[in-house]
């Protein structure tokens, strides 16, 4: 037995059909080696009764240092937010800065259930790796490009962000290209951006059809729709990863589809920004991947994925009028297989042998899982995530008994609060 082998013991668990068993997960290295029915006695184990197991929730778009500006600026149109707050005070920003933001949010995922991340963010990447590697979390990191056809610098940070980190962690890091969007990027620019990822063989996540304004201006500057432009480019040919996806023609819905264009449903910081609801049914309809982010804690206002599972299921209600859209299985699936598909994962994202072992154990003893007739459904309607009791990574425990284990969350509250400090003064 080596330290990482153990048995989580007689645990209802949520099967990839959605059907809800219970049995016995064996965890052997980093992977789920058998699921057993009966009495299990012998080796380490995690008795799990009265618990839920279910694969870790994966946030498909975030900017995890985004923690640093969680209500400094709210109640506003993206543009506005961005343009008069947001950048402003991001340009004053640290390679600290980023860690400790970074830090916080990885202490957030954590206790709320997460287990896996794409994070698009600005420059010192490498300090978010190192979160990454530290707290024993999954990450699929970019830097965030913004540039014209003479730009050069980010994307070459971009780049090294690659070669460094790519596969690092016990290939828990992975790195994406991060062209920030349309209204960002020049399609000159995407096309270099294009060509490195092709080079490197590096995948895509970029911000796509978030508002209407977006989609206006790009009629406007090049008389086509951003999909459209974009796909001229090259881009949509190495895979990508398209956060929010909010407007989007049938035409567009046709070049995700072919494209095998994954995206990702940011519900709570589209409805936070009025951006819009995003043809989420229509792109399940068409086998589209669709997954769940947070989008960062700047607009959210948290990192809280339980949160995002019970928006997709009661947003798509409201915009379909049908009660039958995204039933509660199918947003727990967008948001642990479907998640973990959008960040390009293997094996991840299922309770089954040969995946992963990336776990949370949720604690059902609360008042809102009584009457516990179907532990999906009460997960995705009723509970909160301070029921997440245990978080496995890798077949490493993360937290257990809501003790983190890898992270010291006093200490890293206290650098935190130092750097907002710093970032707000006068």
């Amino acid at each position: 037995m080596t330290e990482k082998d153990f048995v989580i013991r007689d645990v209802k668990m949520l099967k990839p059909s959605g059907e809800v068993v219970t049995a016995n997960i064996h965890v052997s290295g980093d992977k789920i080696s058998k699921i057993t029915g009966g009495e299990v006695t012998d080796g380490k184990i995690i008795d799990s009764k009265n618990k839920f197991a279910t694969p870790g929730l994966v946030n498909a778009h975030t900017h995890a240092s985004m923690t640093l500006f969680r209500s400094y600026s709210d109640d506003k149109a993206l543009m506005d937010w961005l343009q008069k707050d947001i950048w402003p005070i991001e340009d004053k920003m640290t390679p600290k800065d980023l860690y400790w933001g970074a830090a916080l949010a990885a202490v957030e995922m954590i206790k709320s259930g997460t287990t896996a991340f794409a994070d698009m963010y600005g420059p010192c990447m490498d300090e978010v790796a190192k979160v990454v590697d530290e707290s024993g979390l999954r990450g699929s990191l970019s830097r965030g490009l913004i540039g014209f056809a003479d730009s050069g610098e980010r994307l070459a940070e971009n780049v090294e962000l690659y070669k460094n980190f790519h596969g690092a962690a016990d290939g828990r890091i992975t790195i994406m290209l991060g062209p920030h969007a349309i209204y960002t990027c020049s399609p000159d620019y995407l096309k270099k951006v294009a060509a490195e990822a092709q080079k490197l063989g590096a995948e895509i996540h970029m911000h796509m059809n978030e508002t209407q304004t977006e989609i206006n201006d790009c009629i406007k500057n090049y008389g086509k729709r951003p999909f459209e432009v974009v796909a001229e480019t090259g881009l949509l040919d190495l895979g990508m990863l398209a956060a929010h996806c909010v407007w989007l023609s049938d035409e567009e819905i046709e070049i995700i589809k072919a494209k095998k264009v994954r995206v990702a449903h940011n519900p709570g910081s589209n409805m936070k920004l009025a951006s819009g609801i995003a043809p989420v049914t229509k792109l399940l309809a068409e086998g589209v991947t669709v997954a769940l982010g947070t989008d960062g804690a700047a607009s959210n206002n948290n990192l809280d994925m339980l949160e995002e599972i019970r928006l997709a299921a009661l947003l798509a209600k409201v915009d379909t009028l049908n009660p039958l859209a995204v039933p509660a299985a199918q947003s727990i699936q967008m948001a642990t297989e479907n998640g973990a598909k959008a960040l390009g994962l293997q094996n991840v994202g299922r309770l089954e042998e040969g995946c992963k072992a990336d776990i949370v154990l949720w604690d059902m003893s609360g008042v809102e899982w009584q009457p516990n007739y179907n532990p999906a459904s009460l997960l995705a309607y009723s509970a909160n995530s301070s029921a997440v009791d245990t978080v496995i990574v890798d077949g490493k425990i993360l937290m257990q008994g809501r003790e983190l284990k890898t992270l010291d969350e006093e200490k890293i509250l206290s650098e935190f609060n130092s750097c907002v400090k710093r970032l707000t003064e006068n």
